[in-house]
């Protein structure tokens, strides 16, 4: 996650200074090793105080890696001396510029080395990060190895407890920012760079990381930088200016001297620039992310103030916690979202958005509030934590489980991120980690407050149907209960034991076992709480159902998590409590208690109980244990027979994960049993054995006897052995079992009984240490037998019990499952033992090291077996087998593949015997030792003979340092020989075997399969079991252990048996490293030579399994691939010349699709033949091989181009690793031979691409067409361009007769044009390209004169007046928010371009000749063809690109045809204008010349816009139709768009001066020049000064009779007003100021101007002067209805833009009125439904605290004062939005306001009114946080049931006696109270159980009015039924607190 949430302390304290020696008494006795001092991690134990490890670290090592081993280890001094290696040899490949493969090598090794747990400095660590930095930015770099440096980056600063901001790094942003700069605001950096950028996900990474170590004091220099880039006038800018902040920016602290040292300096202007673009989602994410991680940093810092809302104000915190309301995206009402579409104009900003899923809005969120809170929250009525329980409040129906949604998964996320957050900080803090001031640190009170706000929401979230969403709870629960645990454990065990007894519903019983699982270690730690455990356990039980296998994996792993936290040891003897009955009776009246207080259960055991009672009830409930294990086998045996068979499993199916549950669950279950309960496990469990057999469950018992067996062998083996020998025996002499060859993969019935003891057994001598040597004669003549005896498929089972056998023996691995260290086991375990955890320091453990015996009977049985099995091999493959080659069953077959598994498995089964040294071909050379090196100590490269061969990867070299992993054998020992001369015999059988199969069996895919296996097996299984992938299995295992466990900011209180698989995990580690790579003997060779020549068999699945064998062999032996490469060419070769297709694919297949074709990209001495190859697969008449072409064409798309030919970067940097000796002769070889090695690959290349392009003169276009894709990659060079065949091809391709080809041709040619510019622009020189020196004298800056009060007037006058401009401002950012220093703008009279040298020169005369009057004929052919597809019918900008190429060269007078031809062309190729295909084509030339030539030098421009853009205007005015009107406005924006206003004039001056004509009937015509107005004005923004004209001529005639074009001035009005707003703040510090001046919150943005006011009473004075004209009832169009839908359309498209906020003060007067007048003209459904949804917008917009009142009061206005009930009823709909918007917002008066209101409009005459203010008051209510709405529950309670009284229900009239009382108002009073009662009830959906008031105000209801007639009765009917309804699930509990609470029974009718 982010920045792995570390505080940086404020003041510059390390922790050394603050810890006294506390703890000395923990390092005594200890090694002086760094790694081995380890702190307690309770808190209150200050950190240890060691000089050593302050230079290194600042929180010392929590585990003790080296001390735990069980080898002897290296000291310091050799693992620094590896690492002076290590830098010396990076040294030497930086200087020398080899950087790959040469540094990435060393870097690669540098991360072993840390991976290893090793230290290093910290000045060393800064140093490296310092150079990694600064090279991952190095210009000339590959984009690959640069990615590898920026990983290395973030790998070393990843932590903050090794580097601190500031004080031991800082990095500069300047060249980070250089390079985001060029990426997303390309027009501010230099030309032609996009071909080397770094990729942004890259950079943006880099730039996460390295942003907390940029300098905080760069803050104002930073902000100097980015805001002037800042403009919504071009929206881009400001989503990558906001985003730039976001991720560039330190949020750290200051020095206090520094400018902008306050939050208060700068915060202000950023919630400015927040109010700058409302209603976007991205923005609130952006800013809530700067804010969240503020307050983090800020946290410690003394002299920045710091209150109850943390470093904010209370202005600053409610805005935020709005807007954490708005991205809630809750839905309220019939409101639309608080957001607009305005992000997906976010441009280039996307790319330095966070990924979401990494770094998710919830974290980022809770991370503000978490480091927001202090015990300063709770003296003040206002708080962070007020507003964090209000908002919880406010929203709590929405985490209720039946209420799913888009924001189930948020608002879960940010209870599981709020607690996670929280528990850290306060553990963190505990611990002393965390160094904040007092006063800030949580508190009791505080950490009591912040539970009690999550509790409820947790409960309800618990039970959520999604398990995804589900998990986040029951982390936030183990969270809470770790922090109070009497708040959160009374109300967990009040639900789960309902739940486990089966009393409500299926997944609330397996959401109580998961959650159960996750507090039961917290449990077994508090006194009372942990009495309930076995209770629990009990009531578990049944979930182990063969029916329900989900319920079943969570009741183990909650029996898993027990076993962990409590011995099972019954501990009554003692202490005279002889049974269960105490416990028994105890937890009976716990949960009665809990049943009668209900959900709010309150217990507090400490006070409750004494210690002694406590015990004794703790003790009594531990006498069951025995009957609970019992239960427990019984069950699970239950389970196992009733599985279905494993071979019908898919892996990840819920049987597969139980079988995998179990042992798991099991393992420390046994191991935590008392010695009497163990025997009693295994006497149950043997017997279970012996006498069953459950074929299906065969691996799942032996799993579970491995569980058994490793926590007491003696015991275990003892009886089993034996007892499965003699099964065994039995099984095969007298039921004949395994007695005959079977074929097939079933285990026959007969054989089933043997399988399963055979499988017992393997299981039993697995992992079980040196137990195994007192059978060692029965287990060796077992295995003996069973080879002579059996047959068929048992014995591969057999095979796997010498596999598992020879493992145990030969590994090394913890023979310790114990729960409690041995000294506390033999002192007796008691009560005090449940729920201890052993801390690492205390930690021993017992490991099985191979003793010299287990080696020799390992080896002694290695030998036998190894030997029969290829006795039998060789016997199946002489001329007399034993069985048929040819029978029909396929048994040769079988027997042949049985044989090899045996070997694999034997091979893989000694592996760590084998030394990698010894099987690469060295005989004699130290083992595991330091390596050999050349005699001067430079670890030269392999394969550097031929300079061709460009080392493929920095996997290639061979690893340079070893480190002792406990290796057993001494090269002098005959055992060593021994078992490599074995292992050499088998490998040479092997080759021979395949040799036999080619010749003789080609077919059998059965045989090949397992041949391979074997193969690969015996390749990569050298030191370690790589085949098994031990490592990747043991740590997936210790992961998913731990989770119950992990608290955040503790480090490792995990239960001693994960402890110690964790130190497994880094033993194996160890082993790993020092056989990752090897070299390849001989016999290597040999055998990859076979896999090579089968990875193109004719068979589809020998070539597979050959091909995956392959693959995993050359990630182990180095330089494999150059060995296997030639070898499969030839057969490709030979393939395509016999056109064989099977062996064409195989190979194709092999090449191009494994991780072959990266060495194959960068050898030189293969690649060309591949391409060669590859690009004749084209002309295969094969779908299958044609679709295999065209995948591999993506990752070969960059072959050929150039490798990297010069890295700029600062020696001085790199100086700073520098070894102590001299290397400079090193560092020139190296460098001679880099350089001499691009040369000749160079050569190649070139020679490439001109055989490439003589090919595709003459081929099938198939086959050209690749030929032009990889001839441009090896042709086009920076120094040479590219050779004059290859240019010929392609400019007379671009006219080729087929598209494919032309479309390739196309972009080849516009390559070329490019690299011409490119090379010209830069002077010629490659280094002025890296360095970005552009030669363009028509680009200057100029200085802003920030002291002069009219700058913007005068700069925007300049944008008046199209001619006498000095130069053109073609951007659109400088002066909208700030103005900069200075700008960059571009000559008004350019001056013709003419930097050409002679190679430039020569390529563009040969162009030049090409380019006749007859190539643009044919080309202008093409461009008006129809295309192929429709979906392909567009602008096309390729043509467009190339075509301002080909004229520029025509302007500068270089080609063949002149303007004039093309200028005749023209005429022709537009014709009449009839066809659209004519317009497509018209419109991409003239826009290729207007916008190609909108900057040249005046004489082209004019010449160009004197024909052009009189035709172009003569098409818009006269020639446009809907089939053609897109491609003419692509054109149009084209050519103005990012560019003066003044550049393109002559449109400019002609469109806009387009007035509306009345009298046209042409609709569609002014419609598309309206919109083409409004492209224009929208390009140039706030540039655009001539908008007064146009404006006064749409509003005059806003009432226009057609659509179409009242739509296209409605959008054009509000973008005119859009681009009018600037705030051109003269620099930077006044921004700053003028915004710390105006509030905490900054200056309001969008004020309206005075003549915006009067337009907008214009406007809507003339709409409500229509309104009267028109006749009620008027079915026809009028000026009224016109009027208005254009005035709604440009309202609209306000409403949803950022400026927003400019229409608020019209909202109260006049647009409620009239757009509520609009609503009702029946007659018109169009604007009907247009104003409403306007209408529908006004509440969601963010108005400015304050501002809402006049709002408020005009929709209560209209909700009572209306004539029409419409009206009325639409002002309900908006007030329950505000309401909710503005939780924190809203003052208390404007609240109580309209709550009145609401209650009032419940008295409506209009029945539909009554409803919906009903369902208005229940929403308000619900979304009040409690502090509003329980005092305002009970006001409307009594005021309700007052108008009920007096309000009685009119009797039936007697004619002609009473006087008459109106009767009918006395009803709907009477309806408004039931109405405002039954909206009580509805505000609390899912409360459960009912609040307190509830059920009076139900009894009150039904008694009183429940059987009242009409509709006072129903609505009473309904409010009860509904109440029933949402209470399904509960209604249990529910109806007994109805009923308990008041004896009146609910009327039947009502509730039943």
């Amino acid at each position: 996650m982010d920045e792995s949430l570390e505080a940086h302390t404020g003041d510059g304290e390390g922790f050394a200074a603050s810890t006294p020696n506390a703890a000395a008494p923990f390092l005594s006795g200890l090694l002086a090793s760094v790694d081995t001092i380890s702190r307690a991690t309770s808190p209150g134990v200050p950190c240890a105080d060691h000089n050593d490890d302050d230079k290194k670290r600042y929180r010392p090592r929590t585990f003790s890696y080296f001390r735990l081993l069980p080898f002897e280890v290296e000291d310091d001094a050799h693992r620094d001396a590896a690492l002076r290696g290590i830098l010396k040899n990076l040294y030497i490949s930086i200087m020398a510029e080899d950087f790959s493969p040469g540094a990435l090598h060393w870097t690669r090794e540098l991360q072993g080395w840390l991976n290893l747990k090793f230290e290093m400095t910290r000045e060393l660590r800064a140093r490296l990060a310092h150079l990694y930095y600064h090279l991952s930015l190095a210009p000339g770099l590959d984009s690959n190895t640069a990615d590898r440096f920026s990983r290395m980056v973030i790998t070393l600063t990843r932590k903050r407890h090794y580097l601190k901001p500031g004080e031991d790094l800082t990095l500069d942003w300047r060249p980070l920012w250089k390079e985001l700069k060029a990426m997303v605001l390309p027009g501010e950096a230099a030309a032609h760079q996009g071909s080397r950028r770094r990729a942004q996900k890259h950079l943006l990474k880099l730039c996460l990381h390295a942003n907390s170590y940029f300098d905080p004091k760069d803050r104002g220099e930073m902000l100097e930088e980015l805001l002037p880039y800042f403009s919504t006038s071009a929206m881009s800018q400001a989503y990558i200016v906001v985003a730039a902040l976001n991720v560039l920016i330190p949020t750290g602290p200051a020095s206090p001297t520094d400018p902008h040292s306050q939050t208060s300096d700068y915060v202000p202007t950023y919630f400015h620039l927040w109010s700058l673009m409302t209603r976007s989602k991205t923005f609130d994410v952006c800013f809530i992310d700067i804010f969240s991680r503020m307050s983090r940093d800020y946290l410690g810092c003394t002299y920045v103030p710091f209150t109850e809302h943390g470093i904010f104000t209370r202005e600053q915190s409610d805005l935020i916690f709005t807007a954490i309301l708005r991205l809630t995206e809750i839905p309220v009402g019939q409101a639309n979202s608080p957001y607009s579409s305005l992000d997906y104009a976010s441009g280039m900003g996307v790319f330095l958005e966070k990924d979401k899923k990494k770094y998710p809005v919830p974290y980022m969120v809770a991370r503000w509030i978490a480091h927001s809170l202090s015990p300063l929250c709770l003296k003040q009525e206002s708080s962070v934590m007020s507003s964090l329980e209000g908002l919880m409040e406010s929203i709590d129906t929405f985490f209720h489980p039946s209420n799913q949604g888009s924001w189930t998964t948020f608002l879960a996320q940010l209870t599981f991120f709020l607690t996670d957050i929280f528990v850290s900080r306060w553990n963190r803090e505990q611990s002393g980690e965390l160094d904040i001031p007092v006063e800030r640190r949580i508190n009791d009170a505080l950490k009591k407050r912040f539970v009690l706000s999550l509790k409820e929401v947790t409960f309800m979230g618990l039970f959520a149907k999604s398990s995804k969403v589900v998990n986040y709870y029951y982390s936030t629960l183990q969270g809470l209960a770790y922090l109070e645990p009497d708040l959160i454990l009374p109300g967990a065990l009040q639900r789960f034991y309902p739940s486990l007894q089966g009393l409500v519903e299926v997944h609330r019983t397996t959401s109580s076992l998961c959650g159960l699982q996750m507090i039961a270690n917290i449990m077994s730690k508090h006194k009372g709480y942990r009495c309930h455990i076995t209770a629990l356990l009990a009531l578990a039980l049944p979930g182990i159902d063969a029916n329900d296998l989900g319920k079943t994996q969570y009741t183990l792993n909650f029996i898993q998590s027990v076993a962990y936290s409590i011995p099972f040891v019954p501990l009554v003897q003692k202490h005279g409590i002889q049974d269960t009955s105490l416990a028994m009776n105890w937890v009976q009246n716990e949960m009665e208690r809990m049943e009668v207080e209900g959900q709010d259960v309150k217990i507090n055991y400490n006070e409750e109980l004494s210690d002694e009672d406590e015990a004794s009830i703790l003790r009594s409930s531990t006498a069951g244990l025995g009957e609970f294990v019992l239960a427990l086998l019984g069950k699970v045996f239950a389970l196992l027979e009733n599985l279905p068979d494993a071979s019908h499993l898919r892996t990840g199916s819920p049987e597969d994960n139980v079988i995998n549950t179990l042992p798991a669950a099991l393992t420390p279950l046994f191991a935590s049993l008392s010695p009497e309960l163990f025997d009693t496990a295994l006497e149950k469990l043997s017997a279970f054995v012996s006498s069953h057999v459950v074929h299906q469950a065969r691996d799942a018992m032996a799993w579970i006897c491995n569980a058994l067996c490793k926590v007491n062998p003696e015991k275990t083996l003892k009886v089993f052995i034996p007892m499965l020998i003699v099964n065994i025996r039995n099984e095969i002499d007298y039921n004949g079992a395994a007695s005959d060859r079977s074929s097939g993969t079933e285990v026959l019935p007969r054989d089933r009984a043997l399988v399963w003891h055979v499988s017992m057994l393997s299981m039993c001598v697995v992992h079980v240490g040196s137990e195994v040597l007192k059978y060692k004669s029965e287990l060796f003549g077992i295995a003996q037998y069973m080879q002579e005896k059996c047959r068929g498929l048992p014995t591969i089972h057999i095979s796997n019990y010498i596999h598992h056998l020879l493992l145990n023996l030969t590994h090394t691995y913890p023979i310790d499952n114990a729960p409690y260290e041995p000294d506390r086991v033999a002192r007796g375990l008691d009560i005090e033992d449940w729920g201890r955890s052993t801390t690492p320091s205390e930690l021993t453990i017992k490991w099985h090291r191979p003793s010299q015996a287990e080696i020799l009977f390992a080896v002694e049985l290695f030998e036998t077996q190894a030997k029969s099995a290829s006795q039998r091999l060789r016997q199946l493959m002489s001329d007399d087998p034993p069985v048929s080659r040819k029978g029909k069953n396929k048994e040769w077959s079988d027997e042949l593949s049985r044989s090899l598994t045996a070997l694999r498995l034997i091979i893989s089964g000694i592996s760590t015997l084998f030394d990698p040294n010894r099987a690469s071909g060295d005989v004699g050379t130290e083992t595991n030792g330091t390596g050999t090196r050349d005699a001067d100590g430079d670890a030269m490269m392999e394969e550097d003979d031929d300079p061709l061969a460009e080392v493929a990867d920095d996997e290639e070299l061979k690893r340079q340092f070893h480190y002792p992993a406990g290796y057993l054998l001494d090269p002098k020992d005959p055992i060593y020989d021994r078992i490599h001369g074995l292992r050499e015999d088998v490998g040479k059988l092997l080759s021979d075997t395949h040799a036999f199969l080619n010749a003789n069996q080609q077919d059998d895919v059965a045989c090949f399969t397992s041949l391979y296996a074997t193969y690969r097996t015996w390749i990569t299984d050298v030191g370690i079991e790589r085949s098994a992938h031990p490592l990747e299995r043991l740590v997936r295992l210790y992961k998913a252990d731990i989770s119950p466990f992990k608290i955040s900011g503790l480090r490792k209180m995990y239960p001693r048996p994960l402890l110690i698989k964790r130190a497994d995990a880094y033993q194996l580690q160890r082993v790993k490293y020092n056989s990752a790579y090897r070299k390849k003997s001989e016999l290597d060779k040999r055998l990859l030579l076979d896999l090579a020549e089968s990875c193109t068999s004719s068979y589809a699945d020998v070539r597979r399994v050959a091909q995956g064998a392959q693959d995993s062999s050359l990630k182990v032996l180095i330089g494999g691939r150059p060995l296997v490469i030639p070898v499969i060419m030839d057969r490709l070769r030979k393939a395509l010349d016999e056109t064989d297709h099977d062996r064409i694919k195989g190979a194709m297949y092999t090449l191009l699709f494994t991780t072959l074709l990266k060495t194959l990209m960068r050898d030189w001495r293969f690649a060309p033949d591949l391409m060669r190859m590859y690009i004749e697969t084209a002309g295969v008449d094969k779908t299958s091989i044609q679709s295999l072409g065209s995948t591999a064409l993506y990752p070969l798309l960059d072959f050929g181009k150039p490798f990297e030919r010069m890295i700029i970067f600062d020696r001085k940097i790199v100086e700073t690793i520098r070894p102590d000796e001299d290397c400079s002769a090193i560092i020139n070889r190296r460098h001679e031979f880099i350089k001499d090695r691009r040369t000749k690959v160079e050569t190649k290349k070139a020679a490439l691409g001109l055989e490439l392009t003589e090919k595709a003169k003459t081929t099938h276009w198939k086959i050209a067409n690749r030929c032009a894709i990889f001839a441009l990659n090896c042709c086009l060079r920076f120094e040479t361009l590219a050779n004059p065949e290859f240019i010929e091809l392609v400019a007379r391709g671009t006219n080729d007769s087929h598209p494919g080809l032309r479309a390739n041709y196309l972009s080849a040619f516009s390559a070329i044009f490019t690299a011409i510019d490119m090379r010209a622009v830069y002077g010629h020189d490659y280094r002025n390209y890296l360095t970005e020196k552009e030669n363009d004298q028509n680009k200057f800056q100029v200085p802003v004169a920030s002291d002069d009060p009219h700058l913007t007037e005068k700069f925007l006058a300049q944008f008046e007046k199209f001619d006498g401009a000095k130069y053109f401002v073609d951007c659109d950012h400088p002066g909208w928010l700030v103005w900069g220093k200075n700008f960059t703008v571009s000559s008004a009279d350019p001056k013709p371009f003419l930097d050409y040298d002679e190679v430039e020169d020569s390529v563009r005369v040969q162009i030049g000749k090409i380019i006749t009057k007859d190539w643009f004929k044919t080309c202008f052919e093409y461009l008006k063809q129809e295309p192929r597809d429709a979906g392909v019918d567009r602008f096309r900008m390729q043509n467009l690109v190339l075509l301002m190429n080909v004229f520029d060269l025509m302007h500068y007078g270089k080609t063949t045809a002149t303007f004039d031809d093309v200028v005749d062309l023209l005429k022709d190729v537009y014709g009449d204008g009839s066809d659209k295909h004519q317009h497509r084509a018209t419109a991409e030339i003239l826009g290729a010349l207007l916008s190609g030539s909108s900057d040249d030098p005046r004489k082209f421009r004019d010449r160009v816009w004197n024909f052009a853009a009189p035709l172009m205007l003569k098409i818009i005015a006269d020639d446009l139709t809907p089939d053609n009107l897109q491609y003419w406005m692509t054109c149009l924006h084209i050519i103005i768009d990012g560019k003066d206003p003044r550049r393109t004039r002559e449109l400019t001056e002609a469109l806009s001066a387009f007035r509306l004509d009345m009298n046209s009937n042409a609709a569609f015509k002014e419609s598309s020049k309206v919109q083409l107005v409004e492209f224009i004005i929208n390009d140039a923004g706030w540039h655009f000064r001539h908008e007064k004209p146009i404006l006064e001529d749409f509003l005059a005639h806003i009432d226009h009779p057609y659509k179409s074009v009242r739509e296209s001035i409605g959008r054009v009005i509000a973008t005119i007003y859009r681009t009018r707003y600037h705030e051109s703040f003269r620099n930077v510090r006044e921004l700053l100021e003028k915004n710390k001046a105006a509030s905490s919150i900054g200056l309001r943005s969008y004020t309206p101007s005075e003549e915006f006011s009067a337009t907008i009473k214009d406007v809507f004075d003339r709409l409500e002067k229509w309104r009267h004209e028109r006749a009620p009832g008027q079915q026809t169009p009028s000026s009224y209805t016109s009027g208005s839908k254009t005035v709604l359309i440009w309202l609209d498209s306000m409403l949803s833009s950022q400026e927003c906020i400019q229409l608020v003060p019209y909202f109260p007067d006049p647009f409620i009125d009239q757009l509520l007048h609009m609503m009702d003209v029946k007659e018109d459904p169009e604007l009907m439904k247009l104003a409403y949804h306007v209408y529908r917008h006004l509440p969601n917009i963010p108005f400015r605290s304050g501002e809402d009142d006049a709002f408020i009061a005009a929709l209560i206005r209209v909700g009572k004062t209306a004539a029409s009930w419409h009206q009325r009823l639409r002002a309900l709909v908006n007030m329950q939005v505000v309401y909710f918007r503005r939780l924190f917002l809203t003052q208390p008066q404007q609240r109580q306001m309209l709550f009145d209101a609401v209650g009032d409009m419940l008295a409506d005459p209009q029945l539909e009114v009554r409803d919906c203010a009903s369902a208005t008051l229940a929403g308000m209510i619900r979304c009040s946080p409690a502090s509003i709405r329980n005092p305002i529950i009970y006001q409307l309670k009594e005021r309700f049931e007052r108008q009920l009284r007096t309000n009685p229900m009119p009797k039936r009239k007697v004619p002609g006696t009473d006087t008459p009382v109106d009767t009918q108002k006395q009803i709907v009073r009477r309806h408004a109270a039931v109405l405002g009662l039954g909206a009580l009830i509805e505000a609390f959906p899912y409360a459960t159980p009912p609040p307190k008031w509830m059920p009076e105000v139900l009894a009150h209801l039904a008694s009183r009015t429940a059987s009242d007639p009409g509709v006072v009765g129903k609505a009473t009917k309904t409010i009860l039924a509904e109440f029933k309804k949402t209470r399904q699930d509960s209604w249990s509990v529910d109806q007994k607190v109805c009923f308990l609470h008041f004896g009146v029974p609910m009327h039947g009718q009502s509730l039943t």
